[in-house]
């Protein structure tokens, strides 16, 4: 068991086949010295445990380590090793149960109708790992989860958050309305909503203050999809409604949820923006996590931030006070801030992905490089 993964620094071919011997021959070892069920359990966990297991390692120091141009050749080495970790443990185990076994079949009936072991399959999307991951940080916040409805009203979707009539977030070339709405009142045409925030609307209408509640949830735009967009999305987006709330606390909250996902070594900044629903209203950036916020990677300009050592990551504000007209709060006794955030945009970033398109293709190669 003294085997530990090592960090790699290089991941060339050659590099990557000496690292994975390395491990291989470490892994016939230890099974070769496994002759016991307790010493197979130490065994399948070092290797396989969750925490801190050899698999583990493997993920955290190549596979998310290993630059962006040689992370499909990291993620098919690290799947062999771990299909050969997992027939490891599988051939131990039979071998340690057979020579247990033997000496009592003699004496034993067999009970065939017990079940059988069945391996967990599946796992996680990382759109939704992420998505789990964001919420759980609002969750240890103390805040609650809502969810609503995808196909929405015009009132819920803009008019209920201080989007009058003409603006352009009406506009068809962004928004998808459902066909034969015509002969209804404006406010009653349904369309597939474009952000989570009528689950604001919506909870604020059957809640009192105080609020706090993270809506997570899919989206739909009339986007062309490329390497950046999709008319399908996915957003999590906070509110926290209370008396004497000021945009101090947004931008600790905000500030407190960007380290608790990419580390306590990142930065905030926020600067002026606009939002119909907000005011004041600004869009947050963090330093970026691949230069360290210093703007250059590799002796040349980071291509992640254009050199600025900033990343655009999500908006946010204080709620507008003409919103609580609409949900019959008193804007004279409460105030409240909310945030939204792309839930793409943060797996692109925390997994080095370089294609949002390549998280809806269902590719199973792409997929088990985070499984």
């Amino acid at each position: 068991m003294a085997y530990s993964v090592r960090k790699l620094t290089d991941f060339s071919a050659p590099s990557l086949d000496a690292a994975s011997s390395e491990l291989a021959s470490a892994l016939s070892q230890a099974s070769a010295g496994i002759q016991s069920e307790a010493e197979f359990k130490i065994f399948r966990d070092y290797w396989m445990g969750r925490k801190g297991g050899v698999l583990t390692h493997l993920n955290d120091l190549w596979l998310k380590a290993s630059p962006g141009p040689n992370k499909r050749d990291v993620g098919q080495r690290v799947n062999e090793l771990k299909k050969k970790v997992e027939q490891a443990v599988e051939s131990t185990l039979a071998r340690i149960q057979t020579g247990e076994s033997a000496g009592k079949l003699a004496a034993e009936s067999l009970d065939i109708t017990l079940p059988g072991i069945r391996r967990p399959i599946g796992a996680e999307h990382p759109v939704i790992k992420t998505m789990n991951e964001i919420v759980r940080v609002f969750r240890n916040l103390g805040y609650s989860i809502e969810e609503g409805p995808e196909i929405e009203t015009d009132f819920y979707n803009f008019e209920s958050l201080n989007f009058p009539p003409n603006h352009p977030a009406r506009d068809t070339q962004d928004t998808i309305f459902i066909a034969g709405q015509d002969s209804k009142p404006q406010r009653d045409r349904l369309l597939l909503r474009t952000h989570t925030s009528p689950v604001q609307i919506r909870t604020m209408q059957k809640m009192k203050p105080p609020v706090r509640v993270v809506c997570p949830g899919k989206v739909h735009r009339n986007d062309a999809a490329d390497a950046t967009h999709s008319p399908v999305f996915h957003q999590v987006e906070g509110l926290a409604v209370d008396t004497n709330i000021t945009f101090c606390d947004l931008k600790g909250t905000v500030d407190h949820a960007m380290k608790a996902l990419f580390g306590s070594s990142v930065k905030t900044r926020f600067y002026p923006s606009f939002f119909p629903f907000t005011e004041p209203s600004a869009d947050v950036q963090i330093s970026c996590i691949f230069c360290d916020g210093k703007g250059v990677r590799d002796g040349g300009p980071c291509r992640n931030c254009k050199a600025s050592g900033w990343i655009e990551l999500l908006g946010c504000g204080m709620v507008d006070p003409n919103v609580y007209g609409f949900v019959d709060y008193d804007a004279a006794k409460i105030s409240g801030f909310a945030f939204g955030m792309g839930v793409e945009r943060i797996a692109i970033l925390k997994y080095g992905v370089d294609d949002i398109q390549l998280f809806y293709h269902g590719d199973v190669r792409f997929l088990e490089q985070f499984s």
